[in-house]
């Protein structure tokens, strides 16, 4: 598969609202200029909006473990995918969810046609994740998670690690996630063997989101 790169807006003052449909409307932009496969996962509210507003695909940054019913509150991957989106991140290390619970989340999500992408914050959840053979898996070490030190340069054994462990298990596309920061940070990640990155921050609260997207994009243009 080609590079992917993977924006996840978070709840940050400058993804909420219009500022979250403009960086979205910034990845597409990118993705079309460049080919590089990119994915956004905007906060859960704006999922509709945005979906209609770009050609590449919208993930939710949660879905809980039920399906549709009486339970208020819930993101179900029933109403992810009729939003218009594509799949879902899970287990981010800001929204920790048990073992049994990914795993009926995947089948739910599974069930509704969209993919999952499960953060791990180790290459031993990794491992336990793979199993349930989600569509992707992140490893993020949290004490780098909005760093601006990139797992890839600072743990890089993490990275070639989880890819290997992974690999034995289940042909899962691995990517790298916490404190990826710039075009070297992610033509790193793809040189330890990642298939791709997850960011957030730096691309969010960039004061030139569009240039840190095209420098990150480039660095692994075909």
């Amino acid at each position: 598969m080609k590079p992917l790169i993977v924006l996840n807006l978070k709840t940050y003052n400058e993804s909420t609202g219009e500022k979250g449909l403009a960086l979205c409307r910034i990845a597409d932009e990118v993705a079309r200029s460049t080919g590089v496969s990119i994915i956004v996962a905007p906060q859960n509210v704006d999922l509709f909006r945005v979906a209609k507003e770009v050609s590449i695909p919208v993930f939710a940054q949660h879905i809980d473990s039920n399906g549709p019913g009486a339970f208020t509150g819930s993101i179900t991957a029933d109403a992810v995918k009729a939003a218009g989106c594509m799949g879902t991140l899970l287990n981010h290390a800001e929204r920790k969810i048990p073992l049994e619970k990914m795993q009926l989340a995947i089948e739910l999500a599974r069930k509704a046609g969209i993919e999952t992408l499960l953060c791990a914050d180790s290459v031993d959840e990794a491992k336990r994740i793979a199993p349930l053979n989600p569509s992707y898996i992140a490893v993020e070490p949290p004490e780098l998670i909005g760093s601006g030190i990139s797992v890839s340069k600072a743990k890089p054994e993490i990275v070639t690690d989880t890819v290997n462990a992974v690999k034995r298990i289940r042909n899962i596309p691995v990517l790298c996630g916490a404190g990826v920061s710039s075009g070297v940070d992610v033509k790193k990640a793809v040189e330890l063997g990642a298939d791709g990155v997850l960011l957030a921050s730096a691309f969010v609260k960039a004061s030139d989101p569009k240039a840190v997207l095209l420098d990150m994009a480039n660095s692994v243009r075909v």
